[in-house]
């Protein structure tokens, strides 16, 4: 299965949305104790390409690789992304959205036919493993759109 037209346009542009969705608001409002702000859903979405990168060349090196769920929470490495003011986390989407865009666009099929294991999901494809990481993108990107509106 190769990428299909709506995943690679989503791929592209769909974290452009941000500063669109943050203009005008508070960006460091807890919701509620313990719940993330509009800054650490941001922080969160920067911290998580990263991971993202490294479980492709893992399932690259390694087809039928299992992971673990990624929680940012137990993340030692998530706390210094919230720290970051939030056009740095910015461009570092932008910067990392790009390898990730590069490095899918040059997947043979056959690669793109590996497989890592989601411990919720099973066994995805590296094209499912893109869905998975842009609906999961999107939930983020929602909840930023609504904590901006609240």
């Amino acid at each position: 299965m190769n990428l299909y037209p709506s995943l690679t346009d989503r791929l592209k542009t769909q974290h452009e949305s941000i500063p669109m969705l943050i203009a005008n608001a508070d960006l460091e409002r807890h919701p509620a104790p313990g719940k993330w702000s509009i800054k650490d859903n941001i922080a969160h979405l920067a911290r998580y390409q990263p991971i993202f990168i490294n479980r492709v060349h893992e399932i690259l090196k390694h087809d039928g690789i299992s992971f673990e769920r990624y929680n940012a929470d137990l993340d030692p490495e998530f706390p210094a992304w919230q720290t970051r003011e939030v056009d740095a986390l910015l461009k570092q989407i932008a910067i990392d959205r790009q390898t990730i865009i590069t490095l899918m666009n040059s997947l043979t099929t056959e690669q793109l036919n590996r497989t890592g294991i989601h411990p919720k999901f099973g066994k995805l494809t590296m094209v499912e493993w893109v869905e998975f990481f842009l609906l999961h993108e999107a939930h983020h990107l929602f909840t930023i759109f609504q904590l901006a509106k609240s």
